[in-house]
């Protein structure tokens, strides 16, 4: 595995022990099958962005603490230009930039997403977290399953959902870019 996966194993382990907490307790506070959880402390199994959510909020602390290592520090507001979000890849099909990594005490996380179009329509594992979330369609054309149903959006188009129920996302025809907002 990377380098940077590294980086992260190590922080969720240290967090873990400072907390006092087991590798089962986090685990299971954090909805994460415990072989899984213990590859992600190895650093030998990247990790899904919902399981790193879900281990950030059981250890208390910023999803940006385990992506960057410092806590967030601004406050009153945040101003991120356009391509200079704190940009990560969880899964092969995502990438991420947290377009809000250093304001403190959060509500909300929110991202821009790109989704990769796959044209062998392989199928991908759902996942879920804690809270809501509002994805809003910038460009191409997305299929969500969300619990088993396929819903469609478009440019211009948003969905709000409880995230706690399974879902992924699918590129249609050409990558697409979305607003994704978290909801504590």
């Amino acid at each position: 595995m990377s380098d940077p996966i590294q980086t992260v194993a190590m922080r969720i382990c240290d967090l873990r022990d400072i907390a006092g907490l087991s590798q089962e307790q986090v685990a299971e506070r954090a909805g994460v099958p415990l072989e899984e959880y213990i590859a992600y402390e190895a650093g030998t199994r990247d990790f899904s962005f919902s399981h790193l959510f879900n281990i950030a909020g059981v250890l208390g602390v910023d999803i940006s603490d385990l992506l960057t290592g410092e806590s967030p520090k601004l406050k009153g507001y945040i101003l991120t230009r356009a391509g200079k979000g704190l940009a990560f890849e969880r899964r092969k099909a995502y990438q991420y930039e947290h377009l809000a990594y250093n304001f403190r005490d959060k509500k909300a996380e929110p991202f821009m997403v790109t989704v990769d179009y796959d044209p062998s329509g392989k199928e991908k594992p759902a996942h879920s977290h804690e809270g809501q979330e509002f994805d809003y369609v910038l460009e191409g054309h997305m299929k969500i399953v969300l619990g088993g149903n396929d819903v469609y959006l478009g440019p211009g188009d948003s969905i709000y959902y409880d995230s706690a129920i399974p879902h992924a996302m699918y590129a249609v025809d050409s990558d697409c870019h979305f607003i994704a907002v978290v909801i504590k």
